[in-house]
């Protein structure tokens, strides 16, 4: 097996390829952009464009991947080093603006996603690629691999009506594309108007590697998705930020980890989870009790009891389900210290934000009322999802 190499890798290496972008260059890009060599791509570009690399745009968490929460938006600048402009696409705007798009021909998208709906990540993209309908600009997807696989794919199709910066589209939680292929589901089945789109592909990746497997060097894509085994445990965690239960922010083991002042994590374990978790026969991880203290975000400097999901088979490993399963176990165990977030999330007011988070609010009220993980498969529906999928793969 081959070591992967990125769309930034395949660019930095063909100089016939450099040659068809002739005009102004931009760059949306953050922390985890980098080559196989660890060298940033705004690095990269500054070297393959010279003076015509005009500008920088920067996703949630920001250009620096700074910025630790959503809702917390980062400002536009000057950069230092490049002197070229930076745009924040999580400030007072997620689309870019007219002016930000002025003088340039080639807007190039290098970001390294983690393959879960509720990564704005993509939404980022698609709506990069709406505003540049009517624009004489071109869009390049430099691609990155899924980290947790391009074959399994889990969880329930987003509702339109709960649609949000965290659900654009019709996808299900664990979608299972690289994010060229979202730009080109993106074309395909979610706008009416095409934009110029070209997708520069990764050379050597496959379908059933977990990032791991491609030997490339793993940067935090965002303040808390630390390790690789962290994307594959965020579709359980995340949906816990509906809640005011902790995932673990201000803890070194961010969204890995549950937990409330009010659980105490070993009886709660041994007295009931366990016997619930082989009831459910779901497999590929083990529960940890711990105890821990959040240095901020929720239940900041309150020690919390709770639970550390380890891995333990990649291939049997349903996180979706598990979060759901946790969920709903501990909503019916904690009484009143079990509280749902309220809004707004993600800029959304009216929806609860677990609904938000869910994409529905069918499955709030599968925790509420207690039933059983049949429930889940009538809401994973995914036939029509995977076909449009095998549509538009690459890979």
């Amino acid at each position: 097996m081959k070591k992967v190499k990125t769309g930034l890798d395949i660019l930095a290496a063909n100089s016939k390829l450099q040659k068809t972008f002739k005009g102004n260059v931009a760059l949306l890009c953050h922390n985890a952009s980098v080559d196989s060599t660890y060298t940033h791509a705004a690095l990269k570009f500054k070297h393959l464009f010279s003076e015509r690399f005009v500008k920088l745009f920067g996703p949630q968490h920001g250009f620096a991947t700074d910025a630790q929460d959503n809702m917390i938006e980062t400002d536009h600048c000057i950069h230092p080093y490049f002197n070229i402009p930076v745009y924040s696409l999580y400030s007072e705007t997620r689309i870019p603006t007219d002016e930000m798009l002025e003088g340039i021909d080639h807007l190039f998208v290098d970001l390294q996603d983690i393959g879960c709906r509720m990564y704005t990540y993509i939404y980022t993209l698609t709506l990069l690629l709406e505003k540049c309908i009517d624009k004489d600009i071109e869009v390049i997807v430099l691609d990155r691999p899924n980290p947790i696989n391009g074959i399994e794919i889990e969880g329930n199709i987003l509702e339109s009506d709960f649609e949000s910066f965290i659900g654009r589209h019709p996808i299900p939680v664990r979608h299972g594309m690289t994010i060229g292929e979202v730009a080109l589901m993106h074309q395909k089945f979610w706008t009416k108007n095409q934009t110029n789109l070209r997708v520069i592909k990764m050379q050597y990746w496959e379908r059933d590697m977990y990032f791991e497997d491609t030997e490339l060097p793993w940067l935090l894509p965002s303040p808390n998705i630390a390790r690789t085994d962290t994307p594959l445990i965020f579709p359980a965690t995340v949906l816990f930020e509906g809640t005011l239960l902790s995932e673990g922010r201000g803890t070194t083991q961010s969204l890995e980890i549950v937990g409330h002042p009010k659980i105490e994590p070993f009886s709660f374990y041994e007295n009931h989870l366990a016997s619930v978790i082989k009831k459910s026969q779901l497999e590929g991880f083990k529960l940890r009790p711990i105890t821990f203290l959040p240095t901020f975000q929720k239940q900041e400097n309150e020690v919390c009891g709770g639970f550390q999901i380890h891995v333990t088979n990649k291939s049997t490993f349903k996180p979706w389900r598990v979060g759901q399963l946790l969920m709903r176990e501990l909503y019916n165990n904690l009484g009143e210290a079990f509280e749902w977030k309220k809004p707004p999330y993600e800029y959304n007011y009216t929806h609860e934000p677990i609904d938000i988070i869910n994409g529905t609010d069918k499955l709030r009220h599968w925790v509420v009322n207690n039933e059983p993980l049949e429930i889940l498969d009538a809401l994973e529906c995914l036939d029509d999802y995977k076909l449009k999928l095998d549509e538009i793969k690459i890979y």
